[in-house]
């Protein structure tokens, strides 16, 4: 009958195949750990590339529109009086005459 461990779950009769299953877990760990680290780099470099891109595209946008907006007038800037001047036209009327 073979006994096992108790924590473990594997052979504990045997110090060799307990010392390899100790050792390939570790380099597991180490692997994971590793290529963890670096899928993190790589896909943060890729977000910080793309973030750059939009805005840089957004700041162009911006200086592109700055330079094909009309100027605007000192009067338009600073009103004289809280009343707003205009002509409209009536277009269709939804009351009901009473």
């Amino acid at each position: 009958m073979k006994y096992t461990s108790i924590n473990r779950g594997f052979p504990a009769g045997n110090p060799i195949a307990n010392i390899f299953v100790i050792i390939v877990g570790a380099l597991a760990i180490g692997a994971s750990v590793i290529l963890g680290f670096f899928a993190f780099v790589i896909v943060g470099g890729i977000l910080l590339v793309m973030a750059a891109v939009i805005g840089l595209r957004v700041w162009w946008f911006k200086r592109q529109l700055r330079g094909q907006m009309p100027p605007v007038s000192e009067n338009i800037r600073k009103p004289t009086s809280g009343v707003i001047e205009g002509e409209y036209q009536v277009v269709a009327d939804d009351r009901e005459d009473e």
